[in-house]
């Protein structure tokens, strides 16, 4: 690993680090604080994807939707209007909107071949947004001068690679570049995951055969058509699967390939220099 030791890691004058994890285990929280209280870059896959890989999709969606309109159609086919996408590194629902969830149109649902058509878009522009990482950190400091670099990665990370492979080429270009941390959420965190989730169901990113095998079961289950279910039912029914199925991927990622923190502990960070000592426990404990 960048750093073998806890020793190694306090001593480093450029501290290089990669957070993964379920949504809502505090990734984007511990990156906001380390660069606002200390001298840290922080590059967040999920904005990457939105204001360059994922912005053209979500763009033409726009103009598709808008040509329908005749008003709107007159002003775009003169250039008249322009469309842009707002993405923030805490509010993706431009990306999100765009992925959609599959199911009867009148509820919002997308047919599954456009659904799985966007799925792919989406991991194409997640894995661009990963291999960025490398540039990003020699921006972040010959630019803007920043001596550490923490990269924020979306939850679906480790749908794209083979975390059990020691020889992944994604994940070891990621990890001869950053120290990767696997967040690991307790059983109480993922009920309160799931309870926050069911409360306000969100577009997801699936590996495909993930997805391929959850839509079968819920259609044999439901004895439905796929134009009769509803996008919201089957986005809540396959969230905890989801979860389970990203568990030992997230485990053997950090087996592989980088340490384990607890959310618990990771919660607790309130400082770069309380940051700095719950990551050299890790390693310590790692290396006993």
């Amino acid at each position: 690993m960048l750093y073998p030791t806890a020793q190694a890691w306090r001593d480093a004058p450029h501290k290089r680090v990669l957070l993964f994890a379920m949504s809502g285990l505090g990734k984007t929280h511990v990156s906001e604080i380390l660069a606002e209280k200390g001298n840290w870059f922080h590059y967040s896959v999920d904005y990457r994807i939105g204001t360059r890989h994922m912005s053209e999709h979500i763009i033409d969606n726009l103009k598709r939707e808008a040509m329908k309109t005749p008003f709107l159609r007159e002003m775009l086919m003169q250039d008249l209007i322009h469309f842009g996408v707002n993405v923030h590194d805490h509010d993706l629902r431009p990306v999100a909107a765009y992925l959609g969830k599959p199911g009867d149109p009148s509820r919002g649902g997308l047919p599954i071949e456009e659904y799985q058509r966007r799925q792919n878009q989406f991991r194409d522009a997640e894995v661009a947004a990963l291999r960025d990482t490398s540039k990003f950190i020699e921006r972040g400091h010959a630019i803007y001068g920043y001596d550490n670099f923490i990269c924020d990665t979306g939850g679906s990370i480790c749908e794209w690679v083979d975390p059990s492979d020691p020889n992944d080429p994604l994940l070891n270009a990621l990890a001869k570049d950053c120290l990767m941390i696997w967040i690991e959420g307790s059983e109480a965190h993922t009920e309160s995951l799931i309870a926050r989730f069911d409360k306000e169901p969100k577009p997801m990113s699936y590996q495909p055969e993930f997805l391929e095998r959850v839509w079968g079961e819920y259609l044999s289950n439901n004895n439905a058509q796929p134009s009769d279910v509803d996008p919201d039912a089957f986005i809540r029914w396959t969230y905890s699967q989801a979860l389970a199925h990203r568990q030992p991927r997230y485990a053997n990622m950090a087996r592989n390939f980088g340490v384990t923190v607890q959310a618990s502990d990771m919660a607790s960070v309130t400082s770069e220099a309380a940051f700095i000592d719950v990551i050299a426990d890790a390693l310590a404990a790692r290396q006993a």
